[in-house]
């Protein structure tokens, strides 16, 4: 079901459509992410990321459903210098990142079968995401300033998709799914394994990418490149919990370069 068909800021939509659908289990990675936008929309933003999946979830809770809702880093305020745990305190710091922790709540208040999935700095080959916007930049600039003291994991979004998958395989295959899903509530850190720094990243994309004239690249601090959202600066998350119930997770710089060649990682589960 896409956003014709549903629209996550009519929150009675939302409602009806769940009625009329009636499924076993809500997938809900749709999402307000238009992380500066939301500074000045913050009721748009919380109405679709934080009261809409409460909706869905309360529904859920009638018909005797399950949910899996997708969540982000930015529900941290970056002070940890180490991977951040699914149990370590949140503290978001802009708009985007406290609609996304209220909509945690909003699903674990209901208090049906859920698990909550947080990734971070998501990317493809398709829509509006970091890597399409430096390939884009690489071919029109002769200089790209980048900043390099935020630091985090960049995530595929096929790994998204396939750790999405290898969960409802493992729903499938259970006596009782339910039971299962029961079992295995919680939240879980969905994200590429290993560190770096929007210039690393760029840094990356530029090595592995086919481009004839590369851009020279500048590191900046994120002082020199101020956004109306704060970033934490450093979002990065541990995803043993995740690699220890379901599936083994690529490092991001593997997955870049997957992304690039558009290969798959189903060989290295």
């Amino acid at each position: 079901m896409d956003r014709s068909q549903m629209d996550l800021s009519d929150l009675a939509q939302v409602r009806d459509v769940v009625r009329s659908v009636k499924p076993d289990l809500i997938i809900n990675p749709a999402a307000y992410t238009a992380v500066d936008k939301a500074e000045s929309e913050p009721e748009l933003a919380m109405r679709i990321n934080g009261e809409a999946p409460g909706v869905m979830a309360e529904e859920a809770k009638k018909i005797g459903a399950a949910m899996i809702h997708y969540s982000t880093d930015y529900v941290f305020d970056g002070s940890k210098d180490t991977p951040y745990l699914e149990t370590d305190r949140t503290c978001p710091i802009n708009v985007y990142g406290k609609t996304k922790l209220a909509g945690e709540q909003a699903v674990q208040a209901a208090g049906i079968p859920h698990l909550i999935l947080r990734t971070s700095w998501v990317y493809g080959m398709h829509g509006k995401n970091f890597l399409l916007t430096m390939l884009r930049l690489a071919q029109e600039r002769d200089e790209l300033r980048i900043v390099a003291d935020q630091h985090g994991s960049p995530t595929w979004c096929r790994t998204i998709a396939e750790g999405t998958a290898a969960i409802v395989a493992q729903i499938n295959d259970a006596q009782d799914g339910r039971d299962w899903l029961r079992q295995h509530s919680g939240i879980y850190n969905l994200t590429s394994q290993g560190q770096t720094t929007w210039y690393g990243f760029t840094k990356a994309i530029l090595e592995h990418a086919n481009i004839d004239k590369k851009p020279r690249l500048t590191p900046i601090s994120t002082q020199e490149y101020p956004l109306p959202a704060t970033r934490p600066a450093y979002s990065v998350m541990s995803g043993e919990k995740f690699i220890n119930n379901f599936l083994n997770l690529p490092t991001w710089e593997d997955a870049l370069v997957s992304c690039l060649q558009n290969k798959t990682f189903s060989d290295n589960v």
